[in-house]
């Protein structure tokens, strides 16, 4: 099959036409894509962030089954004002240093990869808390 040379003309013209457009578009897409946040630092994803959490939480859960008195003191702090709380804990901590540096080294993965990480130090969460 034969094309004539104004069905050539046509389909290079038409393929050039395509192409700049498409280009174009690829063109105006990147300003866009390279506003995207970057993505985090390595480690520091949801599932990690869950990793740590879980870790520190299986940690406490043991520290407070075979620390009674610490469990039953955090225990009555239930249905307390949420200021009443963070009172009732540091005034209990400070009069019990032990328990104190045992409950922040169980939490210290949690802060360590909340630092590395870039969260403030106003997150609730934060190496701050108990």
């Amino acid at each position: 099959m034969l094309f004539s040379a104004t069905a050539v003309r046509r389909l290079v013209v038409g393929a050039l036409g395509a192409g700049a457009v498409s280009g174009g578009m690829l063109v105006g897409a990147l300003p866009s894509a390279s506003a995207q946040p970057a993505p985090p630092p390595p480690n520091c994803t949801a599932a990690d962030f869950s990793g740590v959490a879980s870790g520190v939480s299986a940690a406490s859960s043991a520290y407070l089954f075979t620390h009674p008195d610490v469990n039953t003191f955090l225990t009555g702090l239930h249905g307390m004002p949420h200021e009443q709380i963070r009172t009732e804990v540091a005034n209990y901590l400070e009069m019990h240093p032990q328990v104190n540096a045992e409950l922040r080294g169980i939490r210290q993965p949690l802060a360590d990869i909340k630092h590395r990480c870039g969260f403030t130090p106003e997150d609730p969460d934060g190496p701050n808390f108990p």
